[in-house]
């Protein structure tokens, strides 16, 4: 399908350059949710992401897609997953060809190959999924994308990123682009509902 464009190498010197993606799964009283996210390795935000009751190719397109629109890149994204069938599916393939990306898959079950990912649903494990027993998937879709958009992405400092936020990094790249200027960062990101192919919005 596609060879690893990315070896391990989870740095990027510039946005948009090198995106990783991968879905996890985790129980409410009324089923699983499953939830489909895209990081840029340049600043480790969270660009677009997908919740539904199904773990489909849908759900996996509506993320890609969601970061195509938050980002409108302009030049070649590797855009990087594992070789599940979500990822491998016509529909997802068709996205990436249209908006010009290029594919990049790890090996069959080599959760290092897409470590980024991996240590992005770490913390989202510990910090929402394990933090209480969820009764519905509202409950649980909402306290995903609270955590995500509030915290993840505006307050959580990193240390990889020099103890900076997400967000810190996206503006302080942007006023050198641009002096005097001011970063937009509430430009939408899409996600669902219980259908992963009508995409809602939430904050940015």
């Amino acid at each position: 399908m596609h060879d690893d464009h990315i070896q391990r190498d989870f740095t990027s010197t510039v946005p948009n350059l090198k995106w990783v993606t991968d879905i996890t799964e985790h129980p409410t009283g009324e089923g699983k949710v499953y939830c489909c996210a895209i990081k840029d390795l340049f600043s480790d935000r969270i660009v677009g992401y997908a919740i539904a009751d199904r773990m489909t190719a849908d759900l996996a397109v509506v993320a890609l897609r969601a970061a195509i629109a938050r980002r409108q890149p302009d030049g070649v994204v590797i855009v990087h997953a594992d070789r599940g069938s979500q990822f491998r599916a016509r529909s997802f393939q068709a996205v990436l060809t249209a908006a010009g990306l290029k594919g990049s898959m790890g090996r069959v079950a080599s959760a290092g190959d897409n470590a980024a990912m991996e240590s992005f649903w770490a913390l989202l494990q510990r910090n929402v999924l394990n933090s209480q027993q969820w009764r519905t998937r509202e409950d649980l879709h909402y306290a995903i994308v609270h955590w995500i958009e509030h915290t993840y992405n505006r307050r959580r400092r990193q240390r990889g990123l020099g103890r900076l936020t997400p967000r810190r990094v996206r503006a302080s790249l942007h006023r050198q682009a641009r002096p005097g200027s001011r970063l937009n960062d509430t430009t939408p990101v899409n996600q669902t509902d219980n259908n992963p192919s009508s995409a809602g919005v939430t904050l940015g």
